[in-house]
């Protein structure tokens, strides 16, 4: 009987023992758990640093690291790196007016919108609030050329560009537009060449029946998106390769708003400045982001933090209610408290 208990015993302790490499985080793993319900009951959690993954939770059956999800805004950040690495070959620059590339924006009054304000979410174009109903319910479009030129013809302009900020999918469908008009190639084939597969993201995909969304109509997984923040935290670098320069990401993380300058936010932004593809959380005295996040309204939160050096990807079956950013944030908390500043790069 002893040593049936003693086996037993030891049993337990393999079962409830981290696996090697992880770190333990109890008190995010409570606060996940008891949160399942809000979520969708199906969450995965990653956290990442120093070239490797420290902590990483599953719940759900069959739901984890590798499983695909709508990450809504997320798409993005991917959208941005994409239009970055045109930036970094010169192909376009930041400053360079969309009616050079799709001339009739200037018939229709709207030939001062540049690239980095379709980026900024600074077009000035009218649009309505983002919404789970018309992320997933807008409008067929046939091609993403279809849907840019009614931008052009059939949206008024609210405000002059890069003066007004309001989040909406128009800026980029318009700058992916623009990659396809200068490569002659789709904007799925675009990101596949350059983001996706070079950074082995073998599960994300912007794939449609219908045109193809650059803001919001990515597929993803808490895995793949890791690699993508990774990324970014070593400064455009992956495995040794170079996806974009280090100048690319600094200007993504550079702040382009100002509080006044916000004139619709979804409430997972509100309070924040924004950069290219991602919401600044936090910025150092030259007004470059040291935390960056951005929340999908699908559920999925990417977060990194450059100071501690650490990214935070959280996917869920749940949509992002006003009150998950609080849960996401506390979560962060929890995490900040175990991971010491090191230095902000």
């Amino acid at each position: 009987m002893l040593i049936f208990l003693l086996f037993f015993q030891f049993a337990d302790a393999q079962l409830n023992k981290i696996p090697e490499g992880l770190m333990s985080f109890p008190a995010i793993d409570k606060k996940l758990d008891d949160a399942k319900k809000d979520l969708g009951g199906f969450v995965s959690a990653l956290v990442w640093k120093d070239g490797k993954i420290i902590y990483q939770k599953n719940i759900g059956t069959d739901f984890n690291t590798k499983t695909q999800v709508p990450v809504a805004a997320v798409s993005e950040w991917l959208t941005a790196a994409l239009v970055m690495s045109f930036v970094d070959q010169g192909k376009i620059s930041l400053g360079d007016k969309v009616s050079t590339y799709l001339p009739f924006f200037s018939k229709y009054s709207k030939g001062y919108i540049t690239i980095k304000d379709c980026l900024a979410h600074l077009t000035g174009i009218e649009s309505e609030p983002v919404r789970l109903s018309n992320l997933f319910g807008r409008k067929k479009y046939a091609s993403l050329q279809e849907e840019v030129e009614e931008y052009a013809a059939k949206k008024e302009i609210q405000s002059n560009p890069g003066l007004e900020f309001r989040f909406s999918n128009i800026g980029y469908a318009i700058a992916g537009r623009v990659l396809e008009v200068i490569t002659k190639r789709s904007f799925e084939q675009l990101m596949q060449e350059r983001i996706t597969r070079p950074l082995m993201m073998r599960n994300t995909s912007f794939s449609s029946f219908g045109a193809v969304n650059p803001a919001a109509g990515g597929m993803s997984t808490a895995y793949d998106l890791t690699n993508f923040l990774s990324m970014l935290l070593n400064k455009g670098s992956f495995n040794g390769k170079t996806i974009l320069s280090e100048k690319a990401v600094t200007d993504m993380q550079t702040i382009y708003t100002t509080p006044a300058m916000i004139k619709y936010a979804p409430k997972a932004g509100e309070g924040y400045n924004y950069g290219l593809g991602n919401w600044i959380v936090e910025a150092n005295e030259n007004n470059i982001g040291t935390v960056l996040a951005v929340p999908g309204l699908a559920g999925t939160w990417t977060m990194i933090d450059k100071c501690r050096g650490y990214s935070l990807v959280i996917v869920t079956k749940g949509d992002l209610g006003d009150e998950k950013r609080n849960l996401w944030m506390e979560i962060k908390s929890m995490l900040d408290a175990q991971l010491p500043v090191t230095q902000c790069k």
